[in-house]
């Protein structure tokens, strides 16, 4: 036999409330939160005290140096 699952409206309307809720406290909070820290693309800050000289950089010798 099956069992009979009962789920009443009242718990239906306040689900749909809270996610709702949910989503739209959720977009605000990105929102804010993109004002006050914007992301930044590119290469990252050396670490302080590191040195700021680059090694070169190693290139593979092309196949007509062979010859």
């Amino acid at each position: 036999m099956g069992m009979v699952v009962v789920i009443s409206l009242p718990f239906i309307i306040f689900t749909i409330l809270v996610s709702f809720g949910c989503y739209f406290f959720g977009r605000a909070r990105g929102r804010k939160e993109v004002q006050t820290n914007p992301q930044v693309y590119g290469m990252p800050t050396p670490p302080p005290g590191a040195s700021n000289t680059f090694p070169s950089p190693h290139f593979k010798p092309h196949n007509t140096d062979n010859v």
